[in-house]
């Protein structure tokens, strides 16, 4: 098993990845589609995509994987779950894990206790799927170990009875996004649109953009461009961006209380080109 992974995705920081792949562990097949994707960071599942007899196999398939050259996130399964002690303990020593998924976070010191069971430094990105996790939100934001948070909409709304609609998701949503603020951490990454593709995913996109949100899951390989492009700053932001910071460069300063927070958006926008490779798109 080689390193296969797509190689622009993989040199880009975790904390501006924009589509994050959930890969099924219930067959190794799945692994290397997901990583050859244009999927910023791939998860492999081992939580909601693996049946209650199988969590073992699907546990082995996913530490060869990242023994023999793969390198990935991976979701583990609840604290509350009898898997989530051995996921942590057989992931512990994987060379090729980039972090943990932890799902079902309802307290801060769950996300703690998962990082204490990993290698120092491992991220845990805290997967935020109950009315009691989202009220929560910005304690976990701000506990040790916690790299980032995500939104998992389908267990949300299970939980809450609350509909598809933006708005009725727009609360919660809002409320991850000002946790990762006052928790420092890069903006949240919304839940997965199942199966939209080109408008449609376009849509979700913006949605999840206008709330603050600066990721999204997805479950097929073939959404993650479009979350990309969509998730990314436009060509008219981008054009934007570069007119005033070169009109900025010259010293043509418009002095009016607006423009330092333009031109620290101008910056943000720029960097993030750089960042995606946007310049030449």
């Amino acid at each position: 098993m080689s390193p296969m992974r797509n190689s622009r995705a993989a040199a880009l920081p975790a904390k501006l990845s924009r589509s994050w792949l959930l890969a099924s562990a219930a067959d190794e097949k799945n692994f290397a589609p997901a990583l050859t994707s244009e999927a910023d960071s791939v998860v492999f599942d081992m939580e909601d995509a693996v049946p209650a007899d199988r969590k073992n196999e699907g546990r082995e398939r996913v530490v060869e994987a990242l023994t023999n050259g793969m390198t990935a996130w991976v979701r583990v399964n609840g604290i509350d779950t009898d898997y989530w002690a051995e996921d942590l303990a057989a992931l512990s020593h994987a060379p090729g894990l980039r972090g943990v998924m932890l799902a079902m976070t309802e307290k801060p010191e769950q996300v703690t206790h998962t990082a204490m069971r990993l290698q120092a430094g491992t991220p845990v990105l805290a997967l935020v799927e109950s009315a009691l996790g989202i009220e929560n939100a910005t304690a976990i934001a701000s506990a040790p170990g916690t790299f980032r948070l995500a939104f998992g909409v389908g267990d949300f709304r299970r939980d809450t009875g609350a509909s598809d609609d933006p708005m009725a998701l727009a609360y919660a949503r809002a409320k991850l996004v000002v946790a990762s603020r006052v928790g420092q951490l890069p903006g949240p990454i919304d839940g997965p649109t199942l199966g939209a593709l080109g408008h449609d995913l376009h849509e979700a996109c913006k949605v999840t953009q206008s709330m603050g949100m600066t990721g999204k899951l997805c479950l097929k390989p073939e959404q993650t461009d479009g979350i990309n492009r969509g998730l990314s700053p436009s060509e008219s932001e981008i054009q934007w961006a570069h007119e005033l910071l070169v009109a900025h460069a010259s010293g043509d300063v418009v002095g009016d209380g607006s423009y330092l927070p333009r031109l620290a958006r101008a910056q943000k926008i720029s960097s993030l080109a750089d960042s995606y490779g946007l310049w030449n798109a």
